[in-house]
């Protein structure tokens, strides 16, 4: 009986799966890709579910960064005191007015307390957290 030797098939390698694969995970990169509000602080927000957004008269917004520095509007203030964040908080006051706090996720609970007792000094009543939403795409 004889054998015919069969010629090796020589493998080839199929491109195609592999830049499906690749369109696919940069879709992904591009669509959980976030860009941050505050370019003067690199804050990264703590996340929640949060409901649409409403229309408020008067924010002031205070971020916190890690390292527990303070913007007010976008302006650093020097001083982590209470008495200065309550002092630049004492300019921007009106009637009605929200304070959004907007603390970094590994910001010290500590720099968050002291924003909160500098807005009860001023009289501010009525504070917000600023999250991103689960996906991390802020609102």
């Amino acid at each position: 009986m004889k054998f015919r030797s069969r010629s090796p098939d020589e493998p080839e390698i199929n491109l195609i799966p592999f830049i499906d694969v690749l369109l696919v995970i940069l879709i992904f990169l591009m669509l959980t890709t976030t860009y941050s509000k505050f370019t003067e602080l690199q804050v990264s927000l703590p996340v929640a579910d949060v409901e649409a957004a409403r229309d408020r008269p008067k924010e002031i917004i205070v971020a916190i960064a890690a390292d527990g520095r303070y913007a007010v509007n976008r302006q650093p203030l020097q001083a982590r005191s209470v008495e200065a964040v309550a002092g630049a908080l004492h300019e921007l006051v009106e009637q009605d007015s929200v304070l959004i706090i907007s603390a970094d996720a590994a910001a010290p609970v500590q720099a968050v307390v002291t924003v909160m007792d500098a807005a009860r000094r001023e009289g501010l009543t009525r504070m917000t957290f600023a999250t991103q939403t689960s996906g991390g795409v802020e609102p």
